[in-house]
């Protein structure tokens, strides 16, 4: 059986389009089809569905589908083992949102620098997602917050950037005293369901502050967009990326010992792609690991 046929079925699955597969594998439209269609003829089953230009696997499709990804992470990974381990290939690697703009560029960059022939496949998506599908295999590596679960035996996890928590207020409240802004002026709440929502959530209840809440929202650039505008106050990590974004914001440290959004590494330590998991770490710590932050607030879970 043809292994592109695979990889055809696979990706026009996940992305719901064949087009849209196909500019994923760098292919035309009709070669993928074609490929997809002769894997249908091999097998003697219809995998796709299609309705327009949105396809979706069938019931037998579906039943091959979970199979076929393992043949091909199977035989990506006896491609690296035959390589020795070197450093070339695919690394399939996630990324929880905010580190799409400050963490990888620059990691990236020193990355390509020492190997230039490495390929990167990036899936953006939640942390405790991203974790699974590390332990699954489904992915190499992630940039993701700290898991507060146990992780698989077989995965490792090691931080390289701390970011305590600030008051983010409008350019005009820069100066004022933080605790006293988040008692008296709207406040923008960083969705619970995130680690640095939670982070937030218990310095305010542990400081009995009782903030005028205007809305509840997931995204960073979001929320200091909607402080930009004076709409409202936030408690957020101290992203860089706040302060690069043109927008007109005050950072105001909150008093004594702050919450800490710790973010970091996790892959699959005996995977193929280990050895460079871990050059992307130690180019990570290069970059970020001189931020040292005040010591870390345990969350509990809500």
């Amino acid at each position: 059986m043809n292994t592109e046929y695979l990889e055809s079925f696979v990706a026009a699955v996940d992305c719901g389009s064949l087009a849209e597969a196909a500019r994923r594998l760098d292919v035309t439209a009709a070669t993928l089809a074609a490929r997809v269609h002769a894997l249908e003829v091999d097998l003697d089953m219809q995998l796709l569905q299609r309705a327009g230009r949105v396809v979706k696997a069938t019931e037998a499709g579906l039943k091959i589908l979970e199979p076929a990804r393992a043949l091909l992470r199977d035989e990506r990974n006896l491609r690296v083992i035959a390589g020795d381990g070197a450093r070339v290939g695919e690394l399939r690697l996630g990324a929880f949102v905010s580190a799409l703009t400050n963490v990888l560029p620059p990691v990236l960059k020193n990355l390509y620098a020492r190997y230039p022939e490495v390929a990167l496949f990036i899936t953006p998506g939640a942390s405790i997602e991203l974790c699974r599908k590390v332990g699954s295999g489904e992915l190499d590596a992630a940039v993701v917050v700290e898991p507060q679960f146990a992780i698989r035996k077989t995965c490792e996890w090691r931080p390289f950037l701390e970011e305590p928590l600030v008051v983010v207020a409008p350019a005009s409240m820069a100066g004022r005293d933080a605790h006293e802004v988040l008692r008296n002026e709207p406040f923008i709440r960083y969705e619970r369901s995130v680690l640095g929502g939670q982070l937030a959530d218990r310095y305010l209840r542990d400081h009995q502050i009782h903030p005028h809440q205007r809305l509840e929202i997931d995204g960073l650039l979001a929320i200091a967009a909607l402080v930009d505008q004076g709409i409202g106050v936030s408690l957020l990590p101290d992203w860089v990326s706040l302060w690069s974004s043109g927008l007109s914001l005050a950072r105001l440290p909150l008093p004594g010992p702050a919450p800490v959004r710790r973010s970091g590494l996790i892959w699959a330590s005996n995977g193929p792609h280990a050895a460079l998991a871990r050059d992307f770490f130690q180019e990570a710590l290069a970059i970020f690991g001189a931020v040292q932050a005040v010591p870390r607030a345990k969350v509990r879970s809500r």
